[in-house]
């Protein structure tokens, strides 16, 4: 038992080793052309979501706010960034709301049922942002909110799937998607500040 601990943990220490050479910091942002379009093909309020406990939640209750969406995971190297975000959140959630949707696609990082996967945020990381169920975020079982923020037919512009755990998306007060951020952009990296702060 302890060797596979120690193999299974040895095998995500590599796997985000691995991950952070290549795009861990990429950036995307919306081309200035398409933020003058007056009517973008769809908005992120349109959709309604299911909490961790499983309620439906409009996402139109966060209009007026920029908005954070991550795909989390609790068996990951970046895992520590709840503590990250959290942090942000409590400290802007006057303007600022961070959600975070659970995925098992990389490598099977996030196991746990809802009931595991809560007890897991509060414990460890005191996670009060809104957390909902575990999704798909890539391949033929995506989510819809996701196919949203992955295909420029509905969101205008960006075709980035989340390319491993921890991956971000900033939409703007009017529920247009402005950025991406790959896995390693912290709340305080230098590029999320600026577009964080941008009108």
């Amino acid at each position: 038992m302890i060797i596979k601990t120690v193999l299974s943990l040895l095998f995500i220490a590599v796997a985000t080793l691995l991950y952070s050479c290549f795009d861990a910091t990429k950036v995307v942002t919306r081309p200035a052309e398409v933020a003058i379009v007056k009517n973008m093909p769809s908005s992120f309020f349109q959709f309604t979501v299911n909490s961790l406990d499983g309620k439906p939640v409009s996402l139109e209750q966060f209009r007026g706010k920029k908005i954070v969406v991550l795909n989390v995971a609790s068996k990951c190297g970046y895992t520590p960034q709840y503590a990250d975000w959290e942090k942000y959140y409590n400290e802007n959630k006057e303007n600022v709301v961070v959600l975070g949707f659970p995925s098992n696609d990389f490598l099977g990082q996030e196991p746990g049922s809802a009931e595991d996967i809560a007890e897991f945020c509060q414990k460890n990381y005191g996670v009060t942002f809104p957390m909902f169920e575990k999704v798909a975020v890539k391949g033929d079982d995506t989510a819809p909110l996701y196919r949203w923020l992955t295909d420029p037919a509905q969101n205008g512009w960006n075709n980035q799937a989340p390319s491993w755990n921890f991956c971000k998306y900033l939409i703007n007060e009017k529920g247009e998607l402005t950025h991406f951020f790959a896995s390693k952009v912290k709340p305080d990296s230098p590029e999320f500040m600026s577009a964080v702060a941008a009108k």
